[in-house]
């Protein structure tokens, strides 16, 4: 069944008396042409498993079905299941599981589904979880050979910032020190039942298969959250009054010590560093945190 077409979505919606529920953040895609965009963004192909995230009332599902091997499908919200049984009947290659993609395991899923074989993700996320469901794929990135993506566009921009720019975050390097982040396609409200109040990107990350830099990973990304829970101090203070790590503290002075003997300035913010610096500080304050 194709459901992506505002004609069909609005006939299923008042078949089964369905209410997109904001705390799920549902917003049902009504674009064929953004449907291909994906398609196209993501690669897939008969050879793939892909895990979907959020499959709605299955408007993606069903061209993922044509396009892919085998499909699985994580979502939250179970009482789409009676909607899924008429809307996902022609797909007897996917498979709904009805929990939270927090709480999931995904290496259950790619040993049971795909051999243990890197598997593709395609999925709409929620704005409200975004980060959150992005941050737990990155952890579990060696599962992953792609993440394709539709956020809200103010997070696209902070996922392909560059260093030293205005939308740079933390998001930023975790990202970038797992997948090389591309924004594929722009989505505009229209695209959507109901609409939502900002514009909308596809986002592919593919996955490195060795990090851009090397470095002691914990400790650094504990540098770069310190950094930017207060990224109107300078770096030396973010981290002087911010960094836990493990429960151990490091001083203003060894951290301004750390930061200029990298040839930075003492008065340098954490957004001005590049990944590289960020990993080479993590290096240098190793022994100064006590």
């Amino acid at each position: 069944m194709r459901l992506a077409a505002p004609q069909e979505t609005l006939r299923i919606i008042g078949r089964y008396g369905l209410h997109p529920k904001k705390k799920y953040g549902q917003n049902f895609l009504i674009s064929e042409d953004v449907v291909y965009g994906i398609l196209d963004a993501a690669g897939v192909t008969k050879e793939d498993c892909v895990l979907e995230i959020g499959p709605g009332i299955g408007t993606m599902t069903g061209y993922l079905s044509e396009a892919a091997r085998e499909v699985v499908c994580v979502e939250i919200d179970r009482s789409l299941a009676k909607i899924h049984e008429e809307t996902l009947a022609d797909c007897p290659n996917v498979t709904v599981r009805y929990e939270d993609v927090l709480k999931t395991d995904l290496q259950e899923i790619a040993e049971s589904a795909n051999g243990g074989k890197p598997m593709k993700v395609v999925a709409n996320l929620p704005y409200y979880v975004t980060t959150p469901i992005l941050m737990e794929l990155l952890k579990k990135i060696e599962l992953f050979e792609s993440i394709t993506v539709m956020v809200q566009k103010e997070v696209a921009a902070r996922v392909c910032a560059a260093p030293g720019s205005k939308d740079c975050g933390a998001i930023t390097y975790a990202v970038q020190y797992y997948a090389e982040p591309e924004v594929m396609l722009r989505v505009p409200p229209s695209s959507f039942i109901p609409r939502p109040e900002v514009d909308s990107c596809v986002l592919r990350l593919t996955a490195y298969k060795e990090p851009p830099v090397k470095a002691d990973e914990e400790l650094m990304f504990a540098l770069i959250r310190a950094a930017f829970n207060q990224r109107r101090k300078t770096l030396a203070n973010a981290l002087a009054n911010g960094l836990d790590y493990h429960g151990k503290k490091i001083s203003r002075g060894a951290a301004a010590a750390a930061i200029t003997s990298l040839g930075l300035p003492e008065t340098v913010r954490g957004e001005r560093l590049s990944l590289a610096e960020f990993a080479a500080l993590a290096d240098r304050v190793r022994f100064d945190i006590n």
